[in-house]
C-alpha cells in the first residue's frame, strides 16, 4: 500500500516515515499542496495523510482539489484538537483525523482502520429505494430522481449502514463502530461532518432534511419511505 504523506516538518515526516514503512506501507512524501498533487497525479496512491497547515495552499485547500478527482481515502493532520479545523477537514472531504502530538501506533492503527473498511465491500444483492434515492451496494452505485450521486467510500458505507437499518435510529457510537471500524478511537464529529456532507448529496433541501433525520440525543435514522 502507497501512501502520500504532506508534511512541511522534516523532524515529523522522518518520525511518521520510520512508523509507516516499519508497517511495510510504501511512502512518498511531499512538502506543500503544489508538490502533493504532482505526486498524486503521477503515482498511484492508496491513502493520503495531510497537514492542515501547509506552506501556500493550506491542507483544507489540498483536500477538496484531491476529492475532485478521487475518491481515496484521506486523513488530515492537525496540530490542535481544534473543533472547527477538524470539522472544516472533515467536511473538505477528508474521512479521518489525527492530533498533533501522536504516537507512531495510533497512525499505523488508525490505518489500519482505513484500510480494512476501504477493503471491506459489505456487498448485497439488496437494492435500496427511498423516494427519489436509489441505493445498489453491489454495484456501488448511489442515484437520485436517476441521476448518479458521487459520494466517497466512506460516505457509501455510511448510506449502506443507514439503509440496512431504516427506519432505525443508529448512535454515533454504533455509526464510528459499523462504519469507521473504532469506537474509542475516533468522536462524534466524524459522523456528524459526513452526514452533513451526505445530506448536500441526497437530500433535496439539505437545511431541512426529511430523508436522513437527527433524532435529538439519540443519533440519526433514514427514513424507510
Amino acid at each position: 500500500m502507497r501512501i502520500l504523506m504532506v508534511e512541511d516538518d522534516a523532524g515529523i515526516r522522518a518520525l511518521m516515515r520510520m512508523a509507516l514503512e516499519d508497517e511495510g506501507y510504501d511512502v512518498v512524501e511531499a512538502e506543500s499542496a503544489e508538490e502533493a498533487l504532482d505526486l498524486f497525479e503521477r503515482s498511484t496512491i492508496d491513502v493520503a495523510l495531510v497537514d492542515l497547515m501547509l506552506p501556500g495552499r493550506n491542507g483544507f485547500d489540498l483536500c477538496r482539489d484531491m476529492r475532485q478527482i478521487s475518491d481515496l481515502p484521506i486523513v488530515i493532520v492537525t496540530a490542535r484538537d481544534d473543533t472547527h479545523d477538524v470539522v472544516a477537514g472533515l467536511e473538505a472531504g477528508a474521512d479521518d483525523y489525527l492530533t498533533k502530538p501522536f504516537v507512531p501506533k495510533e497512525l499505523t492503527a488508525r490505518l489500519r482502520a482505513l484500510l480494512r473498511r476501504t477493503r471491506a465491500t459489505g456487498a448485497t444483492s439488496e437494492r435500496f429505494v427511498f423516494g427519489e434515492l436509489e441505493l445498489v451496494p453491489e454495484a456501488g452505485t448511489v442515484t437520485r430522481g436517476g441521476t448518479k450521486v458521487e459520494v466517497t467510500k466512506t460516505e457509501f458505507r455510511l448510506l449502506c449502514e443507514l439503509a440496512l437499518h431504516a427506519g432505525m435510529v443508529l448512535s454515533r457510537e454504533q455509526l464510528l463502530e459499523r462504519v469507521w471500524g473504532y469506537d474509542y478511537l475516533g468522536d462524534g464529529r466524524l459522523v456528524d461532518a459526513h452526514i452533513r456532507r451526505l445530506r448536500t448529496k441526497v437530500e433535496a433541501d439539505p437545511s431541512t432534511p426529511s430523508l436522513i433525520v437527527t433524532v435529538r440525543g439519540l443519533g440519526y435514522r433514514l427514513e424507510n419511505r
